[in-house]
């Protein structure tokens, strides 16, 4: 099968993505062999390609945003059955034997294993995948919506929890790309006053026409003094500017796996009256059935930009230079 590598990492205009035959994978013991149908096109796969976030192996497959269907299942597999359509997101294991998997946190698991990361993913027409850990999909997003959600929603979910905006309460929201745009939906759709702070002029746009109350520059303030905030851009430099934006005994909330450096803070300026600085590493399985039931039931509305599967270092470009809202979704030549 035709997938795309990392060769080696360097910025994306330098082509780090690399078209290569791989043979179709066999699925272990758990484990299901999905025929990829869509896979969304992840921040985090950027940081991968560019070096950003180490890779774990040479010539590891991006991808972990994966909509398709079982192929196959390995020995002992009984979850689902051939054919059903399943997501396949960024946590691939957990040992499940760590403080943190007995305790409900496997989100932090010292030893666990990541699609795209450590394991090939889905930039590619079949992934194998730990049957555990990929999940039923709701009936009423397509394949290309679907994707998104994988990644850029269940992170972005569990970014606006760790937030703990209270009932009613006013978000700022720095950066409006894949997650933050799936986010602000769910936030909205609470009763949330939401005020967008990002660059591009037409995340901007999508930002107000889902019912944003405000659209700025990210290096503005907000309208009002922010509950809550949540950083979804990769940039350092915003951390001071967001959290002086936060009234008291607001809490910012980082939702990337990768942050430039974060410029020296002011205690009294950023963090007095008990204002609160939160990373968010990962995240459970439960995020990610709520978050799925919760995107169902509202419904939230996903901005897409399909590319075929042969154009994914192209998707990647234009992900890092911003030529599009929302997020790109790569399509499999069959769909």
């Amino acid at each position: 099968m035709r997938a795309w590598a990392v060769d080696r990492p360097g910025p994306i205009d330098g082509g780090p993505l690399r078209p290569v035959e791989r043979p179709v994978p066999e699925p272990g013991a758990g484990e299901v062999l999905v025929r990829v149908r869509t896979c969304g096109v992840c921040r985090t796969d950027l940081h991968l390609a560019e070096g950003d976030l180490a890779p774990r192996r040479a010539g590891v497959v991006p991808g972990h945003e994966v909509v398709g269907t079982l192929e196959r299942l390995g020995p002992g597999a009984t979850r689902f059955p051939p054919g059903t359509r399943v997501g396949v997101p960024w946590l691939a294991r957990t040992c499940g034997r760590c403080r943190f998997c007995l305790t409900g946190r496997e989100n932090l698991c010292r030893s666990p294993r990541f699609t795209g990361w450590d394991r090939d993913g889905g930039f590619a027409p079949y992934v194998v995948a730990d049957e555990a850990f990929v999940y039923a999909l709701p009936e009423r997003f397509s394949d290309l919506e679907a994707a998104p959600l994988l990644c850029a929603g269940i992170i972005g979910y569990r970014a606006y929890r760790r937030a703990a905006l209270p009932p009613g309460g006013r978000l700022g929201i720095y950066g409006f790309g894949a997650s933050a745009h799936l986010c602000a939906q769910i936030a909205l759709g609470e009763g949330a006053t939401v005020h967008v702070l990002t660059r591009g002029a037409a995340a901007r746009r999508l930002a107000l026409d889902l019912g944003a109350a405000s659209a700025g520059d990210a290096a503005d303030a907000p309208p009002e003094p922010l509950d809550a905030a949540i950083l979804f851009a990769p940039a350092g430099e915003l951390v001071p500017v967001a959290l002086a934006a936060l009234g008291p005994g607001g809490t910012l909330a980082l939702a990337g796996i990768h942050l430039s450096d974060v410029p020296p803070l002011n205690y009294a300026a950023h963090l007095f009256e008990e204002r609160t600085l939160r990373s968010v590493t990962a995240n459970t399985r439960a995020d990610g059935m709520e978050f799925l039931e919760i995107a169902a039931r509202l419904p939230v509305s996903v901005t897409t930009t399909p590319y075929p599967l042969d154009r994914a270092d192209q998707a990647l470009a234009d992900l890092a230079h911003g030529r599009f809202a929302g997020a790109a979704v790569l399509v499999a030549d069959d769909v």
